[in-house]
């Protein structure tokens, strides 16, 4: 009987510690932020309006919070098209902060 006890106990700490662990892992950051690609970004989403060297529509002299905040909630300029709110889309503020870096060295770039 003793013998059953001992096992069932340790049966049941070893499925806590496995249920923990699946627990801690799931819950841990994926990395998405650290493997954001601004360039691929750019490309996919922002050069048909913006041109290939970031040539249109964005003023690099305008403050860094200014550009990602409108990348995150978006502008309607005088005429269209409109550019979308891109935190409603799932882009960080850290992710339009790249984005503005990245816009910036492409209108710089010769």
């Amino acid at each position: 009987m003793k013998t059953l006890k001992i096992v069932t106990v340790a049966a049941a700490m070893v499925g806590a510690f496995f249920i923990a662990a699946v627990l801690v892992t799931a819950m841990a950051p994926t990395g998405s932020q650290d493997q954001f690609d601004a360039g691929a970004t750019f490309k996919t989403k922002c050069v048909a309006c913006h041109g290939q060297k970031a040539e249109k529509k964005f003023d690099s002299a305008m403050p860094d919070a200014q550009l990602i905040d409108i990348i995150m909630k978006g502008k309607k300029p005088e005429k269209p098209p409109n550019m979308p709110a891109y935190a409603e889309k799932g882009v960080s503020a850290e992710q339009a902060k790249a984005l503005v870096e990245y816009m910036k060295q492409l209108k710089t770039a010769p």
